[in-house]
């Protein structure tokens, strides 16, 4: 792809956005009810360019913080950006928009260049942690979807995975614990999600206590997500991790991700596609990694009151590729 001339590249404008849920979003860590995300517009030669990021509270950042380091000097290059900027929510923000605008300079979408790309992808839909009856309610409410995620929280949890499954025997079943469990469950639940098919388990333990996941047989799959950022992590998580979850949030943008990607599966490990809960705009640009992911986890409008104009198409949990009047 022909890049714009990068000195004519120009920051037109860095904000906070709002956008509400269609209901309360929990976690094990908590419940949000709206997502906040940042968002950079960069313009050159009449075209607009645009990315769209969420800040981690689990590692410092704040939206007040991703979006003064937005404003600050940076190169107009993805890969010196990536050299230069610390991963996170406003380099990823920044790279997503260079990529946008190179797409929008050169005339040609990024999804015909990737032809391979063209094709629909199935994304988990997340099930909120709840009590095993509303978990299940949940996964009733919506018998189209075939692929569900279920957010774990520690405690309870082998009761929370076998209503789940009971509601929805025909569904595919991943689940991700936010670091809700401990050395002392991780055996004995990770053999209940192996009972009833579950595809793998994401981040059972906190990252600081997860050597314990090389001493044991992991019945499933496990996947890590706060284990790492990314790819100069992958290394680290020999013989504790079958797969890992590639954010472009964590990454610090698409350029950093894709190289994660490519590390991975070179280590052996399998692929999924995550999100944090944002609109479209943040999520189209993960979907040029779909192609070699094992699950694709980028639900984030679906839980959303109201998506973002020119918004991607979800229809039965498959995703098709965006309008590049959307982005790309």
């Amino acid at each position: 792809m022909a890049s714009p001339n990068n000195t004519a590249i120009e920051l037109a404008d860095v904000r906070i956005e709002t956008w509400p849920l269609a209901q309360p979003f929990v976690i094990s860590r908590g419940a949000k009810t709206e997502a906040q995300v940042l968002v950079v517009e960069l313009t050159c030669d009449g075209k607009t360019g645009r990315g769209e990021a969420v800040p981690y509270a689990r590692y410092g950042e704040t939206l007040r913080s991703a979006l003064e380091l937005a404003r600050q000097p940076w190169p107009r290059d993805r890969n010196a950006l990536r050299s230069t900027m610390p991963a996170g929510a406003a380099r990823n923000a920044l790279d997503c928009a260079l990529w946008d605008i190179e797409a929008k300079m050169s005339g040609q979408p990024l999804a015909h260049q990737q032809s391979s790309k063209l094709r629909r992808f199935e994304t988990c839909y997340t099930i909120s942690l709840g009590t095993p009856e509303a978990m299940a309610a949940q996964a009733l409410d919506h018998p189209n979807l075939k692929l569900l995620k279920l957010k774990l929280g520690g405690e309870g949890d082998d009761q929370r995975m076998r209503a789940v499954r009971a509601a929805r025997p025909d569904a595919r079943l991943v689940a991700d614990a936010n670091e809700a469990w401990s050395p002392a469950n991780t055996v004995g639940f990770l053999a209940v999600a192996q009972s009833l098919g579950f595809e793998t388990i994401e981040q059972p333990l906190p990252a600081d206590a997860d050597q314990f996941l090389a001493e044991i047989d992991r019945a499933v799959p496990v996947c890590a997500d706060e284990s790492v950022h990314t790819s100069e992590d992958l290394a680290d998580l020999k013989n504790r991790y079958d797969a890992v979850n590639i954010k472009l949030d964590k990454a610090g943008g698409l350029t950093e991700a894709r190289a994660m990607a490519n590390e991975a599966r070179q280590l052996g490990l399998k692929i999924m596609v995550g999100s944090m809960v944002a609109t479209s705009l943040a999520v189209a640009p993960a979907l040029l990694l779909a192609e070699d992911a094992e699950w694709i986890d980028l639900d984030g409008p679906l839980l959303l009151a109201r998506d973002r104009e020119h918004g991607l198409t979800i229809t039965n949990g498959l995703i098709a590729p965006p309008s590049p009047l959307l982005w790309g």
